[in-house]
């Protein structure tokens, strides 16, 4: 035992935790928070009471969160991951009865001061109930036809559930996310690669179904899948909002045109720009510099969990990890991948930097169970 950790280990063990956290990856968790506080400043032509001071106080509650989750041992979360799961599936249900209805889509439950979106939750609580099971199941029977049909089926349940909201984004990161923790967890490369093929298959599938009885996705989702192929074909309809989404990133350059100073959010021309389309708005402001450096905090928070992840002894606690920062990696892919317009938009909203109440709290909370796995792992 090194000087270091005799003295760590004899201050009280509440305080010990606080030492124990990882109050690198809490600086980078701010940093890019503060991207988005000083963004939405500028999308709301200099006031902050719109959006950029709800966020705050969101990120504020989000990091009361993430901390006092990070200080319960990790066994605790464990032990409640089947209920966590099987509670958002209730929730996602509840969504199909009772569930609010906006912009076509089907995805918040109203609950009196609360506006909650249950699919945001099912992303984390996927993660958690597959980090469990495969904690549970002898690594011997990971790659077994039964012990991995059973995984399939939690995530296809609430994917199916997401995609009669209808939530495409959503459900591509619930495949996606679970995917992941699936991978970590040592199954056969074998299934992954039956899965691509048979992806291939409903691809097709899906274009074929365009038009008739059975057609597998909504008209608007086909108008992006057309967007995102030749975006010039409709630039004042279907394309226009990924045509100003480019004009935007084009026109930022190297350096950007300045802070405040992006005339494609200033004049309303980009879409969402608070949302879903914020990342057009830092890089015509702040040009390729800009943008490269978001996409830097952004692989450091990857980085931080993965070298945690690495170190932790305990399984359960390492696929938790993983789980939670591919699921991060797949947030800021899909959004940047859509506005850039390598992806087709799907709605997906950039994280911490976009504006949102759910979102926000939520993925803070994810974080929250990351600290909690490192500060409790086996020292």
């Amino acid at each position: 035992m090194s000087y270091l950790e005799y003295n760590v280990k004899t201050v009280p063990s509440g305080l010990r935790k606080v030492l124990y956290v990882n109050w690198a990856l809490v600086l980078l968790l701010a940093a890019t928070a503060s991207v988005g506080f000083l963004m939405l400043y500028s999308v709301a032509g200099g006031r902050s009471d719109i959006w950029a001071e709800p966020q705050m106080k969101r990120f504020a509650v989000g990091t009361v969160v993430m901390l006092a989750i990070g200080f319960v041992p990790i066994w605790f979360w464990r032990n409640i991951s089947g209920l966590a799961y099987f509670g958002a599936l209730v929730l996602l249900v509840a969504v199909e009865f009772f569930g609010d209805i906006g912009k076509g889509a089907q995805r918040w439950l109203d609950l009196g001061p609360l506006r909650l979106q249950p699919s945001e939750i099912m992303k984390i609580a996927l993660v958690m109930f597959l980090a469990a099971y495969y904690d549970w199941l002898d690594v011997k029977r990971t790659s077994r036809p039964l012990w991995v049909l059973i995984p399939v089926v939690v995530i296809l349940a609430p994917t199916l559930l997401v995609l009669k909201q209808p939530d495409l984004g959503t459900a591509i990161l619930l495949l996606a996310g679970g995917g992941i923790v699936m991978f970590v967890a040592g199954v056969s490369l074998w299934y992954f690669g039956t899965v691509i093929a048979l992806v291939g298959a409903l691809v097709f599938a899906v274009f074929e179904s365009r038009g008739t009885d059975w057609q597998l996705i909504e008209d608007y989702q086909f108008r992006r899948i057309d967007t995102f192929l030749d975006p010039g074909s409709d630039p004042l309809g279907a394309g226009y909002n990924i045509t100003q989404a480019q004009i935007a990133l084009g026109s930022g350059g190297w350096a950007g045109k300045g802070y405040m100073q992006g005339t494609q959010s200033r004049l309303n021309f980009l879409p969402e720009k608070h949302t879903d389309f914020i990342f057009t708005t830092l890089a015509e402001e702040f040009g390729f510099v800009g943008a490269f450096s978001l996409l830097v905090l952004y692989i450091l928070i990857i980085v931080f969990c993965i070298s945690s992840a690495l170190a932790n002894r305990d399984r359960f606690s390492a696929l938790l990890t993983f789980g939670v920062a591919g699921t991060f990696f797949l947030f800021f892919t899909v959004n940047m991948g859509m506005v850039t317009g390598l992806m087709p938009v799907v709605g997906v909203p950039l994280p911490l930097v976009s504006y949102g109440g759910t979102a926000m709290i939520i993925l803070l909370a994810a974080f929250g169970l990351v600290q909690s796995a490192h500060i409790h792992r086996p020292r």
